[in-house]
Protein backbone atom coordinates (compact mmCIF):
# COMPACT_ATOMS: atom_id res chain seq x y z
CA UNK A 1 0.00 0.00 0.00
CA UNK A 2 3.18 2.12 0.49
CA UNK A 3 4.15 2.12 -2.67
CA UNK A 4 1.04 3.15 -4.16
CA UNK A 5 1.45 6.26 -2.47
CA UNK A 6 5.26 6.66 -2.63
CA UNK A 7 5.41 6.65 -6.76
CA UNK A 8 1.52 7.19 -8.14
CA UNK A 9 0.46 5.56 -11.19
CA UNK A 10 1.10 7.44 -14.37
CA UNK A 11 2.21 10.72 -12.44
CA UNK A 12 3.08 13.35 -15.12
CA UNK A 13 3.66 17.11 -15.28
CA UNK A 14 2.21 17.89 -18.47
CA UNK A 15 -1.88 17.56 -19.13
CA UNK A 16 -1.39 15.20 -22.35
CA UNK A 17 1.25 12.69 -23.54
CA UNK A 18 0.76 11.49 -26.88
CA UNK A 19 0.26 7.69 -27.29
CA UNK A 20 4.05 6.20 -29.36
CA UNK A 21 1.63 3.64 -30.94
CA UNK A 22 -0.22 6.28 -32.23
CA UNK A 23 -0.48 6.76 -36.23
CA UNK A 24 2.14 9.39 -37.51
CA UNK A 25 0.60 10.08 -41.11
CA UNK A 26 -2.63 12.60 -41.23
CA UNK A 27 -5.40 10.36 -42.28
CA UNK A 28 -7.15 11.33 -45.52
CA UNK A 29 -9.11 14.28 -44.91
CA UNK A 30 -11.66 14.01 -48.25
CA UNK A 31 -14.57 13.00 -46.26
CA UNK A 32 -13.81 15.71 -43.64
CA UNK A 33 -13.91 19.45 -45.31
CA UNK A 34 -14.90 20.63 -42.05
CA UNK A 35 -15.50 19.80 -38.37
CA UNK A 36 -18.64 21.37 -36.82
CA UNK A 37 -17.68 21.94 -32.82
CA UNK A 38 -20.62 21.46 -30.04
CA UNK A 39 -19.81 22.91 -26.31
CA UNK A 40 -22.10 24.37 -23.95
CA UNK A 41 -22.00 27.88 -22.21
CA UNK A 42 -21.64 26.77 -18.48
CA UNK A 43 -18.11 25.17 -17.68
CA UNK A 44 -15.81 27.78 -17.07
CA UNK A 45 -12.70 27.83 -17.87
CA UNK A 46 -13.25 25.48 -20.50
CA UNK A 47 -16.38 26.38 -22.31
CA UNK A 48 -18.29 29.72 -21.55
CA UNK A 49 -18.95 33.54 -22.13
CA UNK A 50 -17.01 35.92 -21.70
CA UNK A 51 -18.88 39.62 -20.65
CA UNK A 52 -19.56 40.45 -24.04
CA UNK A 53 -21.38 37.40 -24.99
CA UNK A 54 -18.16 36.01 -26.76
CA UNK A 55 -18.04 32.24 -26.56
CA UNK A 56 -14.00 31.12 -24.85
CA UNK A 57 -12.87 29.04 -22.95
CA UNK A 58 -9.81 25.95 -22.72
CA UNK A 59 -12.29 24.33 -24.64
CA UNK A 60 -12.98 26.77 -27.43
CA UNK A 61 -9.58 27.20 -28.18
CA UNK A 62 -8.87 23.82 -28.53
CA UNK A 63 -11.48 23.36 -31.00
CA UNK A 64 -9.85 25.67 -33.06
CA UNK A 65 -6.26 24.58 -33.14
CA UNK A 66 -7.50 21.28 -33.92
CA UNK A 67 -8.74 22.71 -37.35
CA UNK A 68 -6.39 24.96 -38.10
CA UNK A 69 -3.75 21.59 -37.73
CA UNK A 70 -5.63 19.52 -39.72
CA UNK A 71 -6.46 23.00 -42.15
CA UNK A 72 -10.07 22.41 -42.50
CA UNK A 73 -12.84 24.92 -42.04
CA UNK A 74 -14.40 24.95 -38.14
CA UNK A 75 -17.26 26.37 -36.16
CA UNK A 76 -18.29 26.12 -32.86
CA UNK A 77 -22.07 26.14 -31.65
CA UNK A 78 -22.95 26.66 -28.34
CA UNK A 79 -25.77 24.43 -27.14
CA UNK A 80 -27.44 23.42 -23.33
CA UNK A 81 -26.07 20.82 -21.49
CA UNK A 82 -29.15 18.87 -21.16
CA UNK A 83 -29.35 19.19 -25.25
CA UNK A 84 -26.21 19.27 -26.31
CA UNK A 85 -25.47 14.79 -26.37
CA UNK A 86 -28.73 14.70 -28.47
CA UNK A 87 -27.94 17.28 -31.49
CA UNK A 88 -24.51 15.40 -32.00
CA UNK A 89 -26.48 11.94 -31.99
CA UNK A 90 -28.92 14.02 -34.48
CA UNK A 91 -25.80 15.37 -36.51
CA UNK A 92 -26.03 18.42 -35.99
CA UNK A 93 -22.58 18.59 -35.05
CA UNK A 94 -19.75 16.62 -36.02
CA UNK A 95 -18.12 16.73 -32.33
CA UNK A 96 -18.87 18.08 -29.05
CA UNK A 97 -16.27 19.33 -26.80
CA UNK A 98 -17.92 19.67 -23.26
CA UNK A 99 -16.84 17.12 -21.05
CA UNK A 100 -18.97 14.45 -22.18
CA UNK A 101 -18.63 11.57 -19.84
CA UNK A 102 -17.03 8.23 -21.25
CA UNK A 103 -19.52 6.17 -19.71
CA UNK A 104 -21.03 2.95 -21.27
CA UNK A 105 -24.23 4.66 -21.93
CA UNK A 106 -22.57 7.43 -23.92
CA UNK A 107 -20.26 4.68 -25.51
CA UNK A 108 -23.15 3.35 -27.34
CA UNK A 109 -24.02 6.53 -28.81
CA UNK A 110 -20.64 7.82 -29.38
CA UNK A 111 -17.05 7.44 -30.07
CA UNK A 112 -14.26 8.93 -28.17
CA UNK A 113 -10.85 10.54 -29.25
CA UNK A 114 -7.64 10.00 -27.19
CA UNK A 115 -7.87 12.16 -24.03
CA UNK A 116 -6.25 15.34 -23.77
CA UNK A 117 -6.78 16.22 -20.09
CA UNK A 118 -6.45 13.89 -17.55
CA UNK A 119 -8.03 14.67 -13.82
CA UNK A 120 -5.78 13.04 -11.12
CA UNK A 121 -6.43 13.10 -7.63
CA UNK A 122 -4.14 15.26 -5.07
CA UNK A 123 -3.38 16.43 -1.72
CA UNK A 124 -3.80 19.81 -0.58
CA UNK A 125 -2.11 20.89 2.26
CA UNK A 126 -1.47 24.67 4.11
CA UNK A 127 1.22 26.32 2.16
CA UNK A 128 3.94 26.11 5.54
CA UNK A 129 3.29 22.31 5.28
CA UNK A 130 4.14 21.38 1.54
CA UNK A 131 7.68 21.22 2.38
CA UNK A 132 7.62 18.54 4.94
CA UNK A 133 4.54 16.49 3.11
CA UNK A 134 5.17 13.02 3.24
CA UNK A 135 2.67 10.58 2.08
CA UNK A 136 4.23 7.76 3.60
CA UNK A 137 3.07 9.38 7.17
CA UNK A 138 -0.40 10.62 7.08
CA UNK A 139 -1.42 8.38 9.97
CA UNK A 140 -3.44 10.23 12.39
CA UNK A 141 -3.81 13.19 10.43
CA UNK A 142 -7.26 14.35 9.30
CA UNK A 143 -7.94 13.93 5.70
CA UNK A 144 -10.97 16.59 4.37
CA UNK A 145 -12.53 14.69 1.43
CA UNK A 146 -15.64 14.84 -0.55
CA UNK A 147 -18.59 12.56 1.09
CA UNK A 148 -19.25 9.09 -1.03
CA UNK A 149 -16.47 10.49 -3.82
CA UNK A 150 -14.08 8.03 -5.01
CA UNK A 151 -10.95 9.75 -3.31
CA UNK A 152 -13.06 8.95 -0.02
CA UNK A 153 -13.06 5.51 -1.02
CA UNK A 154 -8.84 5.90 -1.94
CA UNK A 155 -7.95 7.60 1.45
CA UNK A 156 -10.00 4.71 2.97
CA UNK A 157 -8.48 1.91 1.10
CA UNK A 158 -4.64 3.29 1.35
CA UNK A 159 -4.53 5.49 4.48
CA UNK A 160 -5.91 3.45 6.91
CA UNK A 161 -4.59 4.94 9.67
CA UNK A 162 -5.41 8.43 8.85
CA UNK A 163 -9.07 10.44 10.13
CA UNK A 164 -11.44 11.22 7.32
CA UNK A 165 -13.28 14.42 7.60
CA UNK A 166 -16.44 13.73 4.17
CA UNK A 167 -17.72 17.17 3.62
CA UNK A 168 -20.55 17.94 1.25
CA UNK A 169 -18.43 19.40 -1.52
CA UNK A 170 -14.95 19.83 -2.57
CA UNK A 171 -15.13 24.01 -1.64
CA UNK A 172 -15.96 22.80 2.10
CA UNK A 173 -13.21 20.03 2.24
CA UNK A 174 -10.60 22.59 1.00
CA UNK A 175 -11.80 25.69 3.48
CA UNK A 176 -11.46 22.95 6.33
CA UNK A 177 -8.30 22.91 5.37
CA UNK A 178 -7.55 26.30 5.35
CA UNK A 179 -9.17 27.29 8.43
CA UNK A 180 -7.43 24.01 9.98
CA UNK A 181 -10.38 21.88 11.07
CA UNK A 182 -8.33 19.35 9.05
CA UNK A 183 -4.41 18.76 8.13
CA UNK A 184 -5.19 18.19 4.14
CA UNK A 185 -7.13 17.48 1.31
CA UNK A 186 -7.73 15.21 -1.10
CA UNK A 187 -9.75 14.86 -4.06
CA UNK A 188 -10.26 15.77 -7.46
CA UNK A 189 -6.90 18.23 -8.51
CA UNK A 190 -8.85 20.19 -11.23
CA UNK A 191 -11.55 21.14 -9.02
CA UNK A 192 -8.76 22.27 -6.28
CA UNK A 193 -6.69 24.48 -8.86
CA UNK A 194 -9.98 26.47 -9.42
CA UNK A 195 -9.85 26.80 -5.50
CA UNK A 196 -6.58 27.52 -5.20
CA UNK A 197 -6.19 30.02 -7.62
CA UNK A 198 -8.51 31.85 -5.20
CA UNK A 199 -6.67 31.23 -2.11
CA UNK A 200 -2.81 31.62 -3.39
CA UNK A 201 -1.94 32.76 0.32
CA UNK A 202 -3.43 29.85 2.16
CA UNK A 203 -2.41 26.66 0.72
CA UNK A 204 -1.13 24.62 -2.03
CA UNK A 205 -0.87 21.19 -3.57
CA UNK A 206 1.77 18.81 -1.96
CA UNK A 207 3.17 15.71 -3.51
CA UNK A 208 2.35 13.83 -6.59
CA UNK A 209 -0.40 13.25 -8.56
CA UNK A 210 -2.16 9.99 -8.49
CA UNK A 211 -3.36 8.82 -11.79
CA UNK A 212 -6.53 6.17 -11.00
CA UNK A 213 -8.49 6.45 -14.48
CA UNK A 214 -10.79 3.73 -13.08
CA UNK A 215 -11.23 5.42 -9.88
CA UNK A 216 -10.98 8.95 -10.84
CA UNK A 217 -13.03 9.32 -14.42
CA UNK A 218 -11.12 8.81 -17.63
CA UNK A 219 -10.27 12.48 -17.92
CA UNK A 220 -11.67 14.56 -21.12
CA UNK A 221 -12.27 13.64 -24.31
CA UNK A 222 -14.17 14.93 -27.65
CA UNK A 223 -17.13 12.81 -28.40
CA UNK A 224 -17.69 12.05 -32.25
CA UNK A 225 -21.05 10.23 -33.42
CA UNK A 226 -20.50 6.15 -33.26
CA UNK A 227 -18.90 5.28 -36.86
CA UNK A 228 -17.80 8.64 -37.58
CA UNK A 229 -14.34 7.71 -37.79
CA UNK A 230 -12.27 10.29 -40.17
CA UNK A 231 -13.22 12.92 -37.58
CA UNK A 232 -11.83 11.14 -34.69
CA UNK A 233 -8.93 10.20 -36.67
CA UNK A 234 -8.19 13.61 -37.79
CA UNK A 235 -8.99 14.97 -34.10
CA UNK A 236 -6.40 12.53 -32.63
CA UNK A 237 -3.95 13.21 -35.06
CA UNK A 238 -4.48 16.99 -34.56
CA UNK A 239 -3.87 16.51 -30.42
CA UNK A 240 -0.69 14.60 -31.19
CA UNK A 241 0.85 17.58 -33.07
CA UNK A 242 -0.70 19.99 -30.33
CA UNK A 243 0.80 18.31 -28.04
CA UNK A 244 4.58 17.49 -29.96
CA UNK A 245 4.74 21.54 -31.02
CA UNK A 246 3.95 22.88 -27.73
CA UNK A 247 0.15 24.04 -28.34
CA UNK A 248 -1.57 21.96 -25.95
CA UNK A 249 0.47 23.13 -23.10
CA UNK A 250 0.52 26.56 -23.84
CA UNK A 251 -3.12 26.00 -23.73
CA UNK A 252 -3.24 24.71 -20.37
CA UNK A 253 -0.74 27.06 -18.92
CA UNK A 254 -3.18 30.09 -20.41
CA UNK A 255 -6.43 28.90 -18.74
CA UNK A 256 -4.96 26.95 -15.51
CA UNK A 257 -2.46 29.12 -13.97
CA UNK A 258 -2.43 26.86 -10.76
CA UNK A 259 -1.14 23.49 -12.74
CA UNK A 260 -3.15 20.63 -11.65
CA UNK A 261 -0.37 18.03 -12.45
Amino acid sequence: MVALLTTPAFAQSLPYHSDPSAREILPSLSPVPAIRFLTTTDFPPFNFRDAGGELIGFNVDLARRICTEVNVACTIQAWPWEQAADALADSQGDALIAGLDMSDENGKRFDFSATYLALPGRFVTRSADIATFDATALAGKTIAVRAGSTHEAFVKRYLPGANIAPFANEVEALAAVQSRAADLFFGDAMRASFWLNENLDCCGFAGDAYFRPAQFGEGLSIAVPAGNDAVRHAIDWALIRLKENGTLDELYLRWFPVGFY
